[in-house]
């Protein structure tokens, strides 16, 4: 039983901690990023100082102002996912939220010109544990549910109404998380069992396990696929960021890289991962507070080469006092964390480029963004001033993101 944390443990106990002391900065000033090449650039490790001057980007001034608190859920809101077909060319946004509650809300959008969301449809009598994860398949026809009741369904639109229309079964315990690739042919769930299942989607609603990849030694926290090729990447309890490739001689999946300790990666859970719009750079989250950045040789990997390797770019250090549950890359390149510390960070490049290697700067961090733990952010893949954010409160906001010029 050690490999759910308290977290995700059934029952919460949520206590008041007092966060003291200071961390002493490691840099005079903002960390910075050179220009972006094919080909990895060399790492960097920077710490930032609560008690040191972090201006924000002087071009652009941020704030983060909450637009709408969205609220039904009864229990905490654990996941979130925005509908790629909607939120452009006049159809309104519609996001899913998952929760503790054991029900999946839909969200919509009032109009194309407003930014108030009405829960549409309530997704429920499916799962009997708490609901994990959701995603949209890439056409947004259907969405996928993982739940602590060990199965994952498959919801589909009628009228105005959702029905399942397939239900996944094979984990031996609770499903954490679940990913569609670019082209919607396929489906990845992982689960507390330490095991990731690869779905081929069918017609007629069929999916068919192509594999089960066994390599982490955990809780698998997270699988993400890659957005421009289809390789999967998973996150775990282990500590260990796992990337998963299909042999194309045998049409076995197998894992083709893991990143740990040893290769900079985390000392503990890494609870999340997010990809760049270009898929060159990805960003993970962990359990030991701070966030890393990676990049690959994007033009190896999309001309086939499966083996390319991840390489570390950058840590984050001392931005977080506590454990960071959630990443996102918005398609501008801003970087959203949601922690334990009831707060929602955002990160940019850096315009200075005095120091070898990339990095990133705090542009702001706004403070109880919620009254308990964020569990996700997720940015809307079509307007690029909205942000999502979830927690153990209940409820989800809506922000904006907005200049203060």
């Amino acid at each position: 039983m050690t490999q759910t944390t308290g977290h995700e443990a059934a029952t919460l106990v949520v206590t008041n901690l007092l966060l003291t002391g200071t961390i002493k900065p490691t840099l005079s000033t903002p960390p910075i990023i050179p220009s972006t090449t094919n080909r990895p650039t060399p790492a960097s490790t920077f710490t930032y100082s609560s008690t040191a001057a972090m201006p924000l980007l002087e071009e652009e001034g941020l704030k983060l102002t909450e637009v709408q608190r969205l609220e039904g859920h009864t229990d905490r809101v654990w996941g979130l996912a925005w509908n790629p077909a909607t939120g452009a060319d006049g159809v309104p946004a519609v996001l899913a939220s998952c929760s503790g509650d054991k029900t999946v809300r839909i969200w919509q959008q009032r109009s194309p010109s407003s930014i108030a969301f009405d829960c549409k449809a309530v997704l429920e009598d499916k799962h009997d544990r708490t609901v994990r994860s959701c995603a949209w398949s890439p056409s947004g026809n259907q969405l996928a549910t993982a739940s602590f009741d060990a199965t994952t369904a498959i919801w589909e639109e009628n009228g105005s109404d959702f029905e399942c229309v397939s239900t996944l079964e094979g984990h031996e315990n609770e499903v954490k998380s679940v990913s569609w690739n670019t082209s919607g042919s396929l489906l990845a769930t992982c689960s507390r069992d330490k095991c990731v299942w690869i779905w081929e989607v069918l017609p007629g609603n069929e999916f068919d396990c192509v594999s089960v990849l066994t390599g982490h030694t955990q809780d698998v926290k997270m699988v993400q696929w890659h957005p421009t090729v289809d390789v999967l990447l998973s996150c775990s309890y282990d500590n260990t960021i796992k990337v998963w490739a299909e042999d194309g001689d045998s049409d076995d999946w197998h894992c083709v890289q893991t990143i740990n300790e040893s290769n900079s990666g985390h000392t503990s859970t890494v609870w999340a991962l997010s990809f760049n719009v270009t898929g060159d750079k990805m960003v993970t989250c962990s359990d030991d507070l701070t966030i890393k950045v990676w990049g690959v040789d994007i033009i190896r990997l999309q001309s086939g080469d499966i083996n390319t390797s991840w390489s570390h770019l950058c840590t984050m250090s001392g931005y977080h006092d506590r454990t960071i549950f959630s990443v996102h890359w918005s398609r501008e390149g801003i970087i959203a964390t949601g922690a334990a510390d009831d707060a929602i960070r955002l990160f940019g490049e850096s315009g200075d480029h005095s120091v070898d290697g990339p990095s990133y700067m705090l542009l702001l961090k706004k403070e109880k963004a919620h009254a308990m733990d964020i569990n996700s952010v997720q940015w809307s893949p079509t307007d690029n001033k909205l942000l999502a954010s979830a927690s153990d409160d209940g409820t989800i906001k809506i922000w904006k993101l907005e200049s203060m010029g």
